[in-house]
């Protein structure tokens, strides 16, 4: 296995109650689902940083040019059949600082505090942004 482990976690703040959430791997599965109360969620993702740096593992997916991201499916993706939404979040890890994966190196988890309505009402879906930035936490 290539690279060191950390752990980023994803929350979800205000979802919409009654909808799953859940993480989803590279085989297009939901891992994890959750349904939506009316509080926060959050995912622990395991991630590994190789160097360069490189962002592998299970739920880690990539694009062109370099871009890794994690996918949540919500609704019909994340298993919830009967769901009115089929909709994927994508969360860009690539762009993590240096010094927030250093920290993450040294045992510190990474936590994201992510939007959990569209401009619809709705789950926030496509490429959706942290609403502040990353930071370390024990």
């Amino acid at each position: 296995m290539t690279g060191q482990a950390v752990m980023l976690r994803l929350i979800i703040r205000g979802p919409v109650p009654g909808v799953a959430y859940s993480l989803q791997d590279k085989d297009n599965r939901p891992v994890g689902p959750v349904t939506a109360g009316d509080g926060p969620i959050a995912f622990d993702v395991p991630v590994r940083v190789a160097p360069g740096p490189r962002f592998l593992g299970d739920f880690v997916r990539s694009e062109a040019g370099g871009r890794r991201f994690v996918y949540i499916a919500i609704g019909v993706s994340a298993g919830q059949h009967a769901s009115p939404w089929t909709r994927r979040a994508k969360i860009d890890i690539h762009t993590l600082p240096e010094d927030l994966l250093n920290q993450a190196l040294a045992g510190k988890v990474l936590e994201a505090l992510l939007p959990g309505r569209d401009k619809d009402g709705g789950p926030a879906c496509a490429t959706v942004r942290p609403i502040a930035p990353w930071r370390a936490v024990d």
